[in-house]
């Protein structure tokens, strides 16, 4: 059922995918107590904001009407995992004020590959913060405050740290791997190729870790349509007429590169789930249902998905969101549109609050799991 629905999402058969149940037995939901998300900006609630500049308006400001760390108009997927299943949403764990951090911690931040790049943020965006990094800090955050809590165990204070023993319990999420193809369509496609075998080992050796640090559920996101952010085509204004887009108008070649990873992704956590005998791990396919909505964005009610919400490029202008500049002698504003809820790109590389949940509507029901697992059962070991 997951696999097929995966394949119809794709040729646009989206109505059946999401009215379809998916049966997993009558497996009781989960009770968990917390979410530890790693990943990039996709999922990213406030780290990268804490640890360099802040994410200033128009962000945020659709549905938190601030900017709230998040590179988006709102709300993010982890966000909607966290109502599903009931949770308070993420604080950053590099955001040291009014975090809390009693339902688990976000160790994202906008920029972070798989693997470690040399090259710093300042220069193509890419956070310092690689994956094993995000373990090392949360290896030193399952540490520091399982000592803080028998400290302050009784009184307020303790109400803002998890408990020890709901670490084994919780669900770990990973959104991560777009920003190791960025990176890689730089060195060019052949060395990317190259590079997939190490990367996706990377994130399954992370996964191992948190498994032997007591982790059992994880949820783990594939990499989307690298080709379709509008990103891409901001500076191409005569692509070639033949082989460079795909029959969505997204860059052909970026898209085949992020099946095959995923590919490679989806082969490694089959694998992981025959190696952690006790664990539950679960492929969701994030790609099939952003490739579902591009495909289909007119019939779900959206606008161009190649068109952005926020920021103003117009030929060879390019103005970022939330970012102020000169075009032909005019100070231009690179502003937000007037509803952001009918585009599906925000600001070229990230999705609108819209999209992501429409992403985790699609996703979460366990249609485009392997194995099919709703989002509410994912402790249960298929």
């Amino acid at each position: 059922m997951g696999l097929l629905c995966g394949r119809d999402l794709v040729f646009g058969f989206l109505l059946f995918c999401a009215l379809s149940p998916v049966s997993v037995g009558l497996a009781a939901p989960c009770a968990f107590p917390a979410i530890y998300n790693f990943g990039d900006s996709n999922s990213d609630t406030g780290g990268i904001s804490a640890a360099f500049v802040p994410i200033s308006a128009p962000y945020g400001e659709h549905f938190f009407h601030k900017p709230a760390g998040r590179d988006s108009d709102g709300r993010l997927t982890v966000d909607f995992i966290a109502e599903r299943l009931k949770l308070p949403y993420l604080s950053a764990y590099l955001n040291s004020i009014g975090a809390n951090y009693r339902h688990g911690a976000n160790f994202a931040t906008g920029g972070s590959t798989i693997r470690r790049q040399n090259e710093t943020i300042f220069q193509y965006g890419i956070s310092p913060f690689a994956l094993d990094m995000q373990i090392v800090q949360f290896d030193q955050f399952k540490a520091r405050t399982a000592d803080l809590y028998n400290q302050v165990k009784g009184t307020p204070e303790a109400d803002k740290l998890p408990r020890p023993e709901e670490f084994s319990k919780a669900l770990y999420t990973f959104d991560i791997g777009q920003n190791d193809l960025s990176v890689g369509f730089r060195l060019g496609p052949d060395q990317l190729k190259a590079a997939l075998p190490d990367i996706v080992n990377q994130l399954a050796a992370a996964v191992k870790h948190l498994y032997e640090q007591g982790g059992r559920s994880f949820w783990i996101h594939n990499t989307g349509p690298f080709g379709c952010l509008p990103v891409n085509l901001f500076y191409v204004s005569n692509p070639p007429p033949q082989g460079y887009l795909d029959e969505l108008g997204c860059v052909k070649a970026q898209n085949e590169m992020s099946v095959e990873f995923n590919r490679q992704l989806k082969d490694r956590v089959t694998k992981l789930r025959e190696e952690l005998k006790e664990a539950a791990v679960v492929y969701v396919d994030v790609h099939a249902a952003k490739h579902g909505l591009i495909a289909n964005a007119k019939r779900l009610g959206f606008a161009d998905p190649l068109k952005v919400c926020c920021g103003y490029h117009v030929k060879y202008d390019h103005i970022w969101c939330g970012n102020k500049g000169k075009v032909n002698g005019s100070e231009i504003y690179g502003g937000s549109c007037k509803d952001p809820s009918v585009y599906a790109s925000w600001d070229g590389v990230h999705y609108t609050e819209a999209a992501s949940k429409w992403v985790a509507d699609q996703t979460q029901n366990g249609s485009l799991t392997d194995p099919p697992t709703r989002i509410t059962q994912a402790c249960h070991r298929l």
